[in-house]
């Protein structure tokens, strides 16, 4: 035990802290989540939980992180089905001048890459692989995911005479 007068100090800087990612994760983990939000906003969320899998080695953080995607992969489910609100509906819309610089949507349906992404997120979850193997599915999961939204938030209509329709010619009659 050491006395006033002993040449042991105590260094605060020294002391063992957790990583600068804990406080996010735990922010991240608090954030809510809803069919309140918009399809752009569950994708960000999702989004940011997968990169938080990436980031983090603590088994804990890792298995409510995947239990957290998973729930706003469901949510994503029910606003895959639901009519896109007019600001997204704005957002994915391009002038009449600007199709030429566009991007054609991937073949596979968003519906089927979000089940990919479902199923992976449950496999993690159900933890019965190797370590290596763990790091290629995350990895997979998060390309995967991020392709998903990258798709989505893509331009898909064109206002043409004041009509909207779809960048390939057809025109809208349900929107989503």
């Amino acid at each position: 035990m050491a006395n006033a007068d002993g040449n042991t100090q105590t260094r605060p800087e020294i002391t063992p802290q957790q990583p600068a990612f804990a406080d996010s994760i735990a922010t991240l983990l608090k954030k809510p989540q809803g069919a309140a939000m918009d399809l752009f906003q569950v994708l960000d969320i999702c989004q940011q939980y997968v990169d938080g899998l990436i980031e983090n080695d603590n088994h804990t953080e890792c298995m409510a992180l995947c239990g957290r995607l998973l729930a706003g992969l469901e949510v994503l489910k029910s606003l895959l089905k639901a009519p896109l609100p007019d600001h997204l509906i704005e957002q994915l819309t391009l002038k009449d001048s600007e199709t030429s610089d566009y991007r054609a949507p991937l073949s596979i349906d968003s519906e089927t890459l979000r089940e990919y992404c479902v199923a992976l997120t449950i496999a993690l979850l159900n933890n019965q692989d190797l370590p290596d193997q763990r790091e290629q599915m995350i990895g997979m999961l998060y390309e995967l995911l991020f392709v998903l939204a990258d798709d989505l938030k893509a331009p898909r209509f064109v206002r043409v005479a004041g009509r909207l329709q779809m960048i390939e010619g057809e025109p809208v009659a349900g929107v989503h």
